[in-house]
């Protein structure tokens, strides 16, 4: 479908939905704690008329809340990060399918869910961030920071940390159990530290000179070079990045998601507000606001992230690390990753 005609689809759906949810709300439950989404929920209520009521707590805590409320959930949609996490609320019985050409149109297949329980609207990439200052031949696959040539070297998060899991199940998904246990057993072997802190500690980390190669995700670097991150900003000249298996798979991706709620109070405004969070509009915001890449294919997106240059990711759909969380899990505590 041209671009153009996909605009005025949703555009013209908006405005239906709009109509159809006169003087109503939608009520958002969101585990997304970005200041920048404010202007995603103003640009909305403008466009629409549709007021944006919003909840916000960690995945978890919002998950278990719209279990305990069950048919009595004010919820209309739940926005979250990472596919795993939208596994736990699919498992939860806490979603409902949605079906809008718009979304599928404009969401690639590896992005949304199969049964359209839930859809990816902005990408991160979980990659190889490495000292340029003693690393000359960086690693350029996930396989290689298992190899003992980088014992003592390697710094990541926690094996309980929902990226950590993702990251793990895509190679469940890819390679087998066999094989992604030995992984874990080979990364976990070849820590410089134990896992401790967050993506932009890891960054930190590099600068310290603690740790020679690591893993986060890539708005977290982008973020630095676009603001001012303690510890890493004045640094970023020191650090290199691989976006790794270019030549394979290509680059682990994970997404920030949204779902509409299973017993959605107003789901005609849920429905206008998942759509109108692919719009072009949106779509930019997403990157530009939080240095994310956009999902949908040709959207301008942040200057940040386009420093960081093109790369190869991985198709696989993300509903694959939902269902292999539990088996990566496994595997992190039976080779006693913390």
């Amino acid at each position: 479908m041209p671009r153009t005609l996909a605009r005025s689809i949703l555009a013209g759906a908006l405005t239906l939905a709009a109509a159809a949810a006169s003087a109503q709300e939608v009520n958002l439950y969101s585990s997304r704690h970005y200041d920048t989404d404010e202007r995603l929920y103003t640009d909305f209520e403008k466009a629409t008329g549709i007021k944006v009521n919003r909840i916000e707590a960690g995945a978890d805590e919002l998950i278990e809340r719209m279990k305990a409320e069950g048919r009595n959930s004010p919820a209309d949609v739940f926005l979250t990060t990472d596919a795993g996490r939208m596994w736990r609320a699919e498992e939860a019985g806490i979603l409902a399918p949605v079906e809008s050409e718009i979304l599928d149109e404009r969401i690639p297949e590896h992005l949304r869910h199969p049964d359209d329980l839930w859809f990816g609207f902005s990408q991160r990439a979980r990659i190889i961030f490495y000292d340029k200052q003693d690393v000359t031949e960086p690693p350029q696959t996930y396989a290689e920071l298992a190899d003992p040539k980088w014992k003592g070297r390697v710094c990541t998060r926690s094996g309980s940390n929902i990226y950590m899991l993702s990251l793990l199940a895509s190679k469940i998904a890819h390679d087998g159990e066999a094989a992604a246990t030995e992984w874990a057993q080979g990364l976990w072997d070849n820590r410089a530290r134990d896992p401790q802190g967050g993506d932009t500690d890891q960054l930190r980390a590099i600068v310290s000179g603690e740790c020679d190669v690591v893993l986060a995700n890539t708005y977290y670097f982008a973020r630095a070079l676009r603001t001012e991150v303690d510890g890493v900003t004045a640094h970023v000249d020191r650090i290199g990045w691989v976006f790794p298996d270019q030549d394979g798979n290509g680059a682990h991706v994970n997404v920030s998601a949204g779902a509409m709620a299973a017993h959605a109070p107003h789901p005609e405004a849920a429905k206008a507000f998942l759509e109108y969070l692919a719009s072009d509009s949106a779509q930019e915001y997403f990157s530009k606001g939080n240095d994310e890449y956009p999902a949908v294919e040709g959207v301008t997106q942040a200057d940040s992230t386009a420093q960081l240059g093109e790369f190869k990711a991985d198709e696989l759909n993300l509903a694959e690390l939902g269902r292999n969380q539990a088996r990566a899990q496994m595997i992190y505590d039976s080779v006693g990753y913390e």
